[in-house]
């Protein structure tokens, strides 16, 4: 990562009155942070880090390499390395970290070292293939493993599940269409219509088999599909069908469904070479190319490879990929952090950022718009490169950050920000609640098809996406005192605006962080505080903006919020892990939106994450919550996971006055005793969620950035009671 100038780090406002020695160990520890994220900062203006998850995603851009026949064109023995370094005392390699090894990940960092030549008799593979047969072998393993097998020999295709070309031919009032799938669904399914449907078996050098990981014998193997013994059987016996039709020649519209996945395909590539912005899209798309008969130099498939390269990373002797790159997310979460913490909303290194951020706006039309009829383009995606697949968390999170920011073109931000929270407001579910990239993307029995046994078909509506758009309407100038109104604007229709500035406004809660209200012994009570009203109406070019978010929009968002936080008090967290993240997000939501009506779900979801305290003043907790419901908010301590409690715990004493002063104290002691020398911290554990229970995310700047919000936001309160103390 490159290293912005020192400048930027160097011009950092210091308080210089008088503090104590608490105080002083704070301002020092929130300095240190400030001066290496501005020292992190590229120098056109983004932040970047490494966006971690399992072995499985670079294993299978081997595969992809060695089916194309490029692998001696990239450091692909460096990957040697990297799997050995990654795999466990167990044997297996793990989906996310301390999880003791899994099956499906095991096996394809297997082939992989199988095809960078590590022979079967090496002891780090004879170690795997223990741990592999004790737990059933390759016929044990997901779809998508047996997939990526059966593309070398290793594998039958016969066990796997028959996805019929004419799907792509439905017409859109038809119940079921490919963008009844999630948009990471059909940006990994539609190429795959085409290889299921080739069902290629590529030569590769040095050609393996794997029959030494059939716990049964391979000659035993029975390749098919599992059936359950319950209803969803039925779509075991559809399959058979499919299968017969395909070996008696019989499927209708073959050659149409194909040209039509092609078609759709090669139309979502961006110029940069990427599909989807993620790489199980990028790699599914370049494997339909090949089993079409793409020729390796044909620029399609020349930029597609370069794409994937650019999701890699290396050092001296090891080389990975990324399964995705989070430049928008991470630059938005960290500007909001430096503001949160005090840094100037005009500093130059805020300026950069923001400006980079407006060039990154969408404008273009993406998939989200066969359902959303409605919408005009204006909202974010996470990547460099995503223009197909902008998602509300990213656009709200970035309207957040530029609005908390000073720009010399204020003009234009204004209008960013108008134009992306119209898009919001288009994309409400039935429900009440947002998703991540689609409108009323639900069809549930999707995730019951044997093909989807990710259980990651679609993208419903969540707690965390909803809350973060209501947290967004709060700071944009939801004021406390429009919260009665929410009921009687509804029939007419009328709504909020960002007024002019969020600082002149009084809402940055980030420079002037608010109180907050549960039942707790240790708490400490202060009036709650009323930020002024904003400005009752917009200028004429934002007047599209007084009708997107109406009343009724935000009651129905209310509404769901309500109905989704359980009974312990908490919510689920479907893109973190996972209450604990759910929780902070809706308790910084509520505080700023509904903080009268709403205090009975505010203290309970505060209290909760008082009782989740772990000993060290920390919090964390698995990924096996998602397993295993029992396990919420139970885990190590981590950075992230703890500045996440911190800012629910002062959002909800934001929102009525009364602060868990000795949990948060704690809290913020663990911070500031684990920040390294340096200014970070550091965690291994996996907070990022991709797919609940079956792919995790490690963000590298997650344990930077949330501390240091979280430290902010407590600065502001120490010194607001300090000072109520003082009078």
């Amino acid at each position: 990562m490159q290293t912005q100038d020192k400048d930027a780090a160097s011009n950092l406002e210091v308080v210089a009155e008088p503090l104590d020695g608490a105080l002083a160990k704070l301002e020092d520890a929130i300095a240190k942070s400030q001066r290496y994220l501005l020292s992190i900062q590229y120098p056109e203006g983004y932040w970047w880090a490494e966006l971690e998850s399992n072995v499985t995603i670079t294993a299978e851009a081997v595969l992809l390499h060695k089916i194309w026949g490029t692998d001696r064109t990239r450091p692909l023995h460096k990957v040697e390395k990297y799997l050995r370094v990654q795999q466990r005392d167990h044997g297996g390699w793990e989906l996310f970290y301390g999880d003791g090894g899994e099956l499906s990940t095991t096996v394809e960092a297997y082939m992989a070292l199988r095809l960078l030549g590590v022979p079967a008799s090496d002891p780090a593979l004879q170690r795997a293939r223990q741990f592999i047969l004790e737990r059933g072998g390759i016929s044990k393993t997901r779809i998508f493993t047996k997939m990526h097998l059966a593309l070398i020999g290793c594998y039958d295709w016969r066990g796997l599940p028959s996805i019929p070309p004419w799907v792509m031919l439905f017409p859109e009032n038809f119940p079921f269409t490919i963008y009844e799938m999630s948009s990471w669904a059909r940006g990994s399914t539609v190429p795959l219509l085409i290889v299921f449907d080739q069902k290629p078996v590529y030569k590769v050098d040095p050609a393996i088999n794997l029959d030494e990981l059939y716990a049964e014998g391979r000659e035993n193997v029975r390749f098919e599909l599992p059936r359950h013994g319950d209803w969803t059987d039925i779509f075991v016996t559809l399959d058979d069908l499919f299968k017969l039709a395909e070996n008696l020649k019989l499927t209708p519209f073959r050659e149409e469904g194909l040209k039509a996945a092609e078609k759709w395909v090669l139309e979502r590539q961006e110029d940069t070479g990427d599909w989807g912005g993620i790489i199980p899209a990028m790699l599914n798309s370049l494997l339909a190319l090949r089993s079409l008969g793409y020729n390796v130099a044909d620029p399609i498939v020349e930029r597609g490879l370069k794409a994937v390269d650019n999701f890699c990373l290396q050092t001296e002797d090891q080389y990975w990929t990324q399964p995705c790159i989070s430049p928008v997310w991470d630059t938005a979460l960290v500007m909001r952090s430096l503001v949160d913490s005090g840094l100037n909303p005009d500093h130059p290194a805020l300026q950069r950022g923001g400006n980079w951020l407006l060039e990154k706006q969408i404008l273009d039309y993406g998939d989200w718009a066969v359902k959303n009829r409605e919408g005009k383009p204006g909202a974010w995606a996470f990547e460099f490169d995503n223009r197909f697949y902008p998602d509300v968390d990213d656009t709200a999170v970035v309207v957040m950050a530029l609005h908390a920011i000073q720009l010399e073109n204020e003009p234009l931000k204004q209008q960013a920000i108008a134009r992306a929270v119209n898009w919001i407001a288009t994309m409400q579910c039935k429900p009440g609640g947002w998703a991540a990239f689609d409108l009323n993307n639900d069809q549930d029995w999707l995730n019951l098809v044997p093909y989807g046994d990710l259980k990651a078909m679609i993208d419903p509506n969540t707690a965390d996406v909803t809350a973060r758009v209501l947290e967004m309407a709060g700071k944009l100038g939801w004021a406390r005192g429009q919260e009665s109104e929410v009921r009687s604007q509804k029939s007419e229709g009328r709504a909020w605006g960002p007024g002019s500035n969020g600082q002149e406004l009084g809402f940055n809660s980030a420079l002037s962080p608010q109180p907050s209200a549960f039942s707790s012994q240790d708490s400490s009570t202060h009036p709650p505080i009323h930020p002024p009203t904003p400005h009752p109406s917009l200028t004429t070019n934002n007047q599209k903006l007084t009708t997107a978010l109406t009343p009724d929009a935000i009651a129905r968002a209310l509404a769901y919020l309500r109905r989704e936080q359980e009974p312990e008090g908490c919510w689920f967290g479907r893109w973190g892990v996972n209450y604990i993240y759910g929780t902070s997000g809706v308790l910084s939501a509520l505080s700023l939106i509904a903080p009268q009506s709403h205090r009975k779900e505010i203290e309970r979801g505060a209290a909760w994450l008082v009782r989740c305290q772990n000993q060290d003043g920390g919090w964390g907790e698995t990924c096996f919550s998602y397993n295993d419901p029992k396990l919420k908010g139970q885990g190590d301590s981590t950075a992230s996971q703890t500045a996440w409690a911190l800012i629910g715990l002062m959002a909800a004493g934001e929102a009525t006055g009364t602060y868990a002063m000795e949990a948060i104290e704690r809290g913020v002691g663990y911070l500031i005793e684990t920040q390294r020398p340096d200014g970070t911290w550091y965690e291994d554990y996996f907070t990022g969620t991709g797919f609940p229970c079956h792919f995790y995310l490690r963000y590298h700047l997650y344990y930077q950035h949330f501390p240091l919000t979280a430290l902010g936001r407590y600065r502001n309160v120490a010194k607001r009671m300090a000072k109520s103390g003082s009078d």
